[in-house]
């Protein structure tokens, strides 16, 4: 008969806390790896809404860029008038409401020819509005004036209004919206934008400055 002190008495004790701390390195690693799945997952989570923000102008630029929009069916603008028109801005967002639509001005010339204003003045961006008593736009800030061509008329603007390309899809008046037309991004030029520069005073003559134009390139 074995006596507490021989080996062969303390085989079960050893069997039975190998056994245990087996369970327990399990048991633990079994938790670090499930705290390892529930961590990346909210990571993950709180993840996407960030590289949403700092990466979603990039990926939205290239399509928005590029965007046609409907300003509605032909019918809406009648030959031989100009009326106001909207549409969704290409790089809104949900929270915008309704800052995200963009009005222009639609003139109708006849049959399928049209121009298609920026509603800006070219001066310093207000708002022009179309009287057709006069048939000229009128900016209520400085008081520039279009023809109702878009060509400048009078005022501070040096250049006429800014227009958009167009087409007709079926019956529907197109607009290319993604690249607003400005002087660094002409949607839609006939002919070299002007910009007008004013060289110095000639002061030993005391006449004013003499204006010289300057072809921005097509």
């Amino acid at each position: 008969m074995s006596t507490p002190h021989e080996p062969g008495a303390q085989a079960p004790a050893q069997q039975a806390s190998s056994a245990t701390h087996s369970a327990l390195h399990s048991r633990r690693a079994f938790l670090f790896k499930l705290s390892l799945l529930l961590n990346g997952a909210v990571g993950a989570v709180l993840a996407v809404p960030i590289l949403g923000y700092i990466f979603g102008p990039a990926l939205r630029k290239s399509s928005s860029y590029n965007a046609w929009v409907s300003l509605g069916p032909v019918g809406n603008f009648p030959e031989g008038e100009t009326r106001l028109a909207d549409y969704l801005n290409t790089v809104s967002t949900v929270s915008d409401g309704m800052t995200d639509k963009v009005a222009c001005w639609v003139r109708h010339i006849e049959g399928g020819k049209f121009q298609v204003f920026a509603i800006n003045c070219a001066h310093l961006g207000c708002p022009v509005r179309w009287f057709a008593q006069s048939r000229l736009f009128l900016c209520p800030c400085h008081g520039g004036a279009y023809y109702e061509d878009g060509a400048r008329a009078s005022g501070p603007p040096e250049r006429g209004l800014f227009e958009y390309e167009y087409t007709i899809a079926g019956d529907t008046l197109m607009i290319h919206a993604g690249a607003m037309p400005t002087l660094a991004t002409q949607a839609c030029v006939k002919k070299p934008l002007i910009q007008i520069e004013q060289t110095p005073v000639d002061v030993a003559n005391g006449k004013p400055a003499a204006e010289r134009s300057t072809a921005w390139p097509a």
